[in-house]
């Protein structure tokens, strides 16, 4: 923006000149300006001017190639070019990235064809800024591996930036390096919402009488008995089994944040993560609590509105709760269900197949895009019954629901619960067409089951969710992605909780 408030290309900078332009200061606009700015390339004269500089470069200065450069990829409408400009507006470099395979993009992309004029080089650092904002441009559609096959020469460049160097290969007779960009968007969501859960809880696991507190009837301390925290085999499940009882309790609360901006949709999921949480453990639900925190009645009345309708779809009633008004926003559920035969996140052993079961309809929840996807508010209730039913028709040896750490990072949960290391198969994941991979894989989904079972187990009888084989469980611990051509980069390479196995 313009000292007089307008911004660049708007009307008002044409009717209106910059004020450092009127008063003379031509110091301080050489100093603003930059020296190059990028920016895709969208006309024809974009896109010849940066091939023509690939001409100039690779075939008649490197002599990489005999005629010229092009090659498929220039033909691929997903492929994206970046350009460096002067001020001038000149093409003074560029890149190319986009999907490798055809076919649906399934988060893999590759960088290419970069290119720096030769007067245009040296201390500006026009090279690395085109690498950044490629690297930027492939996170932000989706990618979860990205990928470039660089000349020898130019491995110090990729490493100062932080990429890593995968082998070594040979382009057009000449010795290059496959680098990859490390991406952490599964690592940091997981770590960011399920990594504290070891350390705050370990003292729920320990005894509840210490060896070292004297009891008040001088008696010798004892060990007395342990805050199960789940219970024998369940740790970190979703519901926790109520001793001597087929009784089966959840406890979820809505980020408070939701339940500000949205208070309907806060009090839908407030039903929604609760019954998917019993689903998990092959409960059936039975009844509801609730504790509800609003600014006002008018705000709570909305919360509850929404609470209400999710409970009449999923056919489960509102035994009672808590609501204080005049406070910050605030909402959690408890629910309860009934299971003699609860199924364990934890149940997990390698070679155990992993599928995910996912109901693929609907689309993002306004305002939530690319992090909470809504299939639910639209499914009658047989339908919503039939997927919330489909693991304890099914019994599978483990079953975990996705929660807010995403399909990886929770597939990564119940490989801890069970002692393993995951490895997921990218391409057949079950997805809709309009989310990216990385999306995907770190949303919340309206309803999404992860479970592990032996390879020939029946699929969940999950009525409108799409289930698919997509990995499977081995020895070690973290999650792996493998990608169609066998390699396989690490999405969580520890543990997500910190709980340990169950």
């Amino acid at each position: 923006m313009y000292l007089d408030g307008s911004k660049p290309g708007s009307v008002a900078e044409e009717a209106v000149p910059d004020i450092l332009a009127l008063l003379g200061d031509r110091s301080t606009l050489e100093r603003r300006a930059p020296a190059f700015r990028i920016e895709e390339a969208r006309s024809r004269a974009d896109m010849t001017a940066y091939r023509r500089l690939r001409r100039e470069v690779f075939v008649y200065e490197q002599r990489l190639f005999a005629g010229h450069d092009v090659d498929d990829r220039d033909a691929d409408p997903r492929t994206v070019v970046l350009v460096a400009r002067d001020p001038d507006g000149t093409v003074v470099g560029g890149v190319r990235l986009g999907p490798v395979a055809d076919g649906p993009d399934i988060g893999w992309w590759t960088g290419g064809r970069l290119v720096v004029a030769p007067g245009a080089r040296g201390p500006q650092g026009i090279g690395g800024a085109l690498v950044r904002a490629a690297c930027a441009r492939a996170e932000g559609e989706g990618a979860l591996r990205f990928d470039a096959t660089v000349q020898t020469r130019n491995e110090p460049l990729f490493r100062r930036l932080g990429w890593q160097r995968v082998r070594a290969v040979t382009v057009a007779d000449t010795p290059h390096v496959l680098m990859r960009r490390p991406i952490g968007r599964v690592a940091a969501l997981a770590a960011g919402t399920k990594s504290a859960l070891g350390p705050l809880l370990a003292p729920l696991r320990e005894p509840a009488v210490r060896a070292s507190a004297a009891r008040p009837d001088g008696r010798a301390p004892g060990t007395g008995a342990r805050a199960v925290l789940g219970g024998d085999g369940f740790v970190g499940d979703d519901g926790a089994p109520v001793p001597g009882t087929d009784v089966i309790a959840a406890c979820d609360a809505i980020v408070p944040s939701m339940v500000e901006r949205d208070p309907d949709w806060a009090g839908w999921c407030s039903v929604l993560v609760n019954v998917n949480d019993l689903a998990a453990m092959g409960a059936s639900p039975v009844g509801l609590l609730d504790a509800l925190g609003a600014r006002d009645a008018s705000h709570a009345a909305r919360v509850l509105a929404g609470l209400a309708r999710a409970a009449e779809a999923y056919g489960v009633p509102v035994l009672g709760g808590h609501t204080q008004l005049g406070v910050p926003a605030a909402l959690s559920v408890t629910a309860l269900g009934r299971t003699r035969h609860p199924v364990p996140g934890g149940g997990g052993r390698p070679g155990h197949a992993v599928r995910l079961t996912a109901d693929l309809g609907g689309g993002w929840r306004p305002g939530y895009r690319g992090r909470q996807w809504d299939s639910t508010t639209h499914r009658r209730t047989d339908e919503l019954r039939a997927m919330t039913g489909a693991v304890a028709a099914a019994r599978p040896a483990a079953a975990k629901d996705v929660s807010m750490a995403g399909i990886a990072g929770t597939l990564g949960m119940l490989a801890e619960a069970g002692g393993c290391r995951a490895v997921l198969d990218v391409a057949a994941v079950p997805r809709p067409r309009t989310a990216t991979a990385g999306d995907w894989l770190t949303c919340f989904p309206g309803f999404a089951m992860l479970t592990a079972d032996r390879p020939d187990a029946p699929p969940l009888p999950a009525g409108p969710a799409i289930g698919a084989v997509c990995g499977e469980l081995t020895t070690g611990e973290g999650v792996g992605l493998r990608w169609p051509d066998g390699e396989i980069t690490e999405a969580v390479t520890s543990t997500v909780t910190g709980m340990g196995a169950a």
